[in-house]
């Protein structure tokens, strides 16, 4: 079994210098919603309308570019990697389930990467493993357990807190990992609330157990944050007593989506509304707690 040491906070401030040629630096918004203050970290505006752009070029430049890139994904992961391969000159391969939105599959294609479907994620892992194993100048970039994804999307916490250093706690989505590691790297120390869907709770159940396991994907959010388990090198980060687990169920997200809507005119995807769901229901601890919303990949339309 492939073993990696854990990133570090020097890790995520080098991922900021690498990245900043080819990333956006987004806003935050501090505001105030229901007689309480809060930060937003608009990170739904980053290229390709996720976070993961962050991970998927530091990971690329952490050592001499391949030839070909091949990355497994329910769709955001997917259209960061086409995308930055793309700026990188590299070529790219995307294996999907068939389940992806058709809006992530458009955009994946639209930057240039081929798009390979399979009825399920299991098997689309199964073979970017065994596609990248057999082929020279070929790389496996997983879309949440790899220590430079992680330092890469650690940059968003960190910039988070750079604007906003009164920010006391941060807030994540999680899938795999992958952001919700990066921000306790990044986040300078403060705790960070890790927040998934009832019907996605990969790292909850992990945390639960004591390792990761095996956990079931059923929500309306799964497309983003439907890893049936999480990382060893992010567990490793996140099972700690700084790190705060959380569920919101399908009605609370999807109601915190549709009041960014309402309220600020943020249009986001389901994934990114989950922490906003939690601080609404009151299960965000901090006097001015910094919300990551964490992408924007979606066809819904606001009523």
């Amino acid at each position: 079994m492939t073993t990696f040491a854990l990133p570090t906070e020097i890790d995520v401030r080098q991922a900021a210098t690498t990245i900043a040629p080819y990333v956006r630096r987004t806003p935050i918004l501090r505001t105030e919603l229901d007689g309480r203050e809060l930060v937003f970290k608009l990170e739904h505006l980053q290229r390709t309308g996720s976070f993961k752009l962050r991970g998927a070029v530091n990971a690329m430049l952490a050592g001499p570019l391949p030839k070909h890139v091949i990355a497994v994904s329910g769709g955001n992961h997917g259209l960061a990697v086409a995308t930055a391969a793309a700026i990188l000159g590299v070529s790219a391969t995307v294996y999907a389930p068939e389940t992806i939105p058709a809006v992530k599959a458009r955009r994946i294609r639209e930057a240039g990467a081929e798009l390979v479907t399979f009825d399920r994620i299991a098997t689309a892992f199964a073979e970017a493993e065994r596609v990248a194993a057999a082929e020279p100048d070929t790389t496996y970039l997983h879309p949440f357990a790899l220590p430079e994804v992680i330092a890469g999307q650690g940059t968003c916490a960190a910039e988070a807190v750079a604007d906003e250093p009164a920010i006391d706690s941060i807030v994540v989505s999680v899938g795999g990992g992958g952001l919700a590691a990066g921000s306790v790297l990044g986040g300078g120390g403060r705790p960070v609330v890790t927040v998934e869907p009832e019907g996605c709770r990969c790292l909850y159940d992990a945390r639960a157990a004591g390792h990761p396991v095996e956990s079931a994907v059923d929500s309306v959010a799964s497309s983003a944050l439907g890893a049936n388990r999480t990382g060893d090198v992010n567990f490793a980060i996140l099972n700690t007593d700084a790190v705060t687990s959380v569920l919101v169920t399908d009605e609370e997200l999807l109601a915190a989506r549709d009041l960014l809507w309402s309220e600020f005119r943020l249009a986001v995807e389901p994934a990114a509304a989950v922490p906003l769901a939690a601080w609404l229901a009151g299960r965000v601890p901090g006097e001015l707690p910094c919300i990551i919303l964490c992408g924007a990949n979606t066809d819904w339309t606001p009523a």
